[in-house]
């Protein structure tokens, strides 16, 4: 059974960075897409940043250049580098498994998802 389980959520201020930090088990890491979705309240859930099992990544528009989606194949571990945070960004952050192919567009292709975890950020 697939599982991902999110951390490193929390309350900061505006301009400064978080890493969220995403665990995963049940699968052979290395041949999954993986990404971070988050929704506000209000709003439906959207595709932060993808990366596949090649590498190749998505960031949305709203968080290029401040965002980055490292993974680490060794330690079945995905994360989420988020600089230079905005008051938008505020969300709870899920993280989502696909094997094979998979896109950021696409979130109801994904197959697992965490709990999510809530980023709070105050001007």
């Amino acid at each position: 059974q697939v599982q991902v389980v999110e951390s490193g959520g929390e309350s900061v201020q505006a301009g400064e960075s978080l890493t969220l930090s995403c665990s995963a088990s049940g699968l052979s890491f290395n041949r999954y897409a993986m990404g971070w979705f988050r929704q506000a309240p209000g709003n439906g859930r959207e595709g932060v940043s993808c990366i596949r099992s090649i590498g190749t990544t998505y960031y949305a528009d709203s968080v290029k250049g401040r965002f980055t989606i490292p993974r680490d194949n060794a330690k079945n571990t995905l994360y989420l580098l988020m600089n230079r945070l905005r008051p938008e960004d505020t969300a709870i952050y899920y993280c989502a498994a696909k094997l094979g192919w998979a896109s950021c567009q696409f979130p109801h292709t994904f197959e697992a998802w965490g709990q999510g975890t809530q980023v709070t950020v105050s001007s």
